[in-house]
C-alpha cells in the first residue's frame, strides 16, 4: 500500500483543483490522492470512487512521479488521415486508365475495388465507405465509364458497326424446315 504524506501546500492546491474542476476524471483522480493523504485504505478509496484498487494504485504512482499533472486526463490525438489529397491524382488514373491496366479483369472500378487494389499496390488499408467519401469530394467516380471507344481496335469497331447496321435493316427471310 502506497502512503502518501503531502506538504500543505499540495494539499490546498489538490483541494482547489477539486472543487475548480468540472472534468470528473480529474476529480476522481484528485479524490484518491486526498483520500490515500488522509489515510484511507486502497480497497475503501476504491469503492468510495467507482474504481479499482489497481486503478487507485495507479493514480498514486502516477501522481508521486509527476505530480498534478499526470493527473490531468489527456486527449486523444487526431488520427492521420490515410487518404491524402496526393492520392487523388493516382486513383483518378487508375479510373480513367481502367482496372485492366492495373492489371485486373474487370470492367469497371468499385470503391470496394479500389480500396483493394490502394491496399495492395501502396499498402493503405482503407474502408470501402472512407473510399467512397474521399473519391466523393475529389470528385471521381468510378462506377461512370470514362472513356468513348478511344482505346478500342479500330478494325473490331468497323466490324461491329456493321453487324449493327445489318441487324438494323429489318427481319431476314424465314427459312422452311422442309
Amino acid at each position: 500500500m502506497i502512503r502518501i504524506q503531502l506538504p500543505a501546500k499540495e494539499v490546498e492546491d489538490l483541494e482547489s483543483v477539486l472543487r475548480a474542476t468540472t472534468d470528473p476524471k480529474l476529480r476522481t483522480r484528485v479524490q484518491i490522492v486526498l483520500m490515500a493523504h488522509r489515510g484511507r485504505p486502497h480497497g475503501q478509496i476504491a469503492c468510495d470512487t467507482a474504481t479499482s484498487r489497481s486503478s487507485v494504485q495507479r493514480w498514486l504512482n502516477a501522481y508521486l512521479e509527476r505530480g498534478l499533472d499526470a493527473l490531468r486526463p489527456r486527449k486523444p490525438g487526431k488520427p492521420h488521415p490515410k487518404l491524402t489529397d496526393d492520392l487523388a491524382p493516382v486513383l483518378r488514373r487508375w479510373v480513367i486508365e481502367g482496372p485492366q491496366s492495373q492489371g485486373l479483369d474487370r470492367a469497371n472500378w468499385t470503391h470496394a475495388e479500389l480500396a483493394e487494389h490502394l491496399l495492395r499496390t501502396r499498402g493503405i488499408r482503407v474502408g470501402k465507405s472512407a473510399m467512397q467519401a474521399f473519391c466523393r469530394k475529389q470528385e471521381i467516380r468510378p462506377y461512370r465509364p470514362t472513356y468513348r471507344f478511344l482505346r478500342g481496335d479500330p478494325e473490331k469497331q468497323a466490324a461491329a458497326r456493321e453487324d449493327l447496321a445489318e441487324l438494323k435493316r429489318g427481319p431476314r427471310p424465314a427459312r422452311s424446315s422442309s
